[in-house]
């Protein structure tokens, strides 16, 4: 799959590395990537996701994504509607967590950036490790890469770009497609502006 992935795509991939080695993180996840594509689209102009991404204002937005997405790795990956979820039951998730903190040091569950996937989501993938180096990708994160080749071959497109990652980032639900969403940036609104008028944008 990976030799389809447009020089953008693999940036964003090989991005995503670097910014779970710069937290620390014992292993890549979905929201790794996006912090990948909001600094791609920081950067550079020619990106199709980039282009998108600044059309919707995310890249203005990148330090409130960016805190959304640290708070909700706090919560050992939970996203905001799983804490409503909770809330409606009558358990209070920010108090388990203040109560494990205070017990277990700071960020304990966040797991060592591990998104909620687990060691075994983790470990899989050794043509990717081979590609992008020691890191190995969460289950969250193969899953965006799989999808991104479907939003890719569902276009009829035959290369998959930075633009499908996202593309696949609004779709897989959970933490950063929320985070996404909240922002502004959806699938639907992704359509609109990458593909306005059914054309290629």
């Amino acid at each position: 799959m990976f030799e389809r992935f447009t020089e953008d795509a693999r940036a964003v991939v090989l991005g995503a590395v670097e910014q779970a080695e710069r937290a620390g993180a014992a292993a890549v996840d979905d929201g790794h990537m996006l912090l990948a594509l909001l600094a791609q689209s920081a950067e550079e102009t020619g990106s199709r996701a980039a282009f998108a991404l600044r059309a919707l204002g995310a890249v203005d937005r990148r330090e409130p994504i960016e805190a959304d997405l640290a708070e909700a790795r706090r919560r050992g990956g939970l996203s905001q509607a799983d804490t409503e979820a909770l809330a409606g039951l009558g358990i209070d998730v920010d108090e388990i967590v203040s109560r494990v903190e205070e017990a277990h040091g700071a960020g304990v569950l966040a797991g060592g950036g591990r998104g909620g996937s687990g060691a075994g989501g983790a470990r899989r993938g050794r043509g990717l490790r081979a590609w992008t180096g020691h890191l190995p990708f969460t289950r969250d994160a193969k899953e965006v890469l799989t999808k991104s080749l479907r939003v890719a071959t569902a276009r009829r497109d035959r290369s998959i770009g930075a633009h499908h990652l996202l593309l696949a980032l609004t779709l897989r639900p959970g933490v950063t497609s929320e985070t996404l969403a909240a922002h502004g940036v959806t699938y639907g609104d992704l359509e609109r502006v990458l593909f306005a008028g059914g054309g290629e944008g």
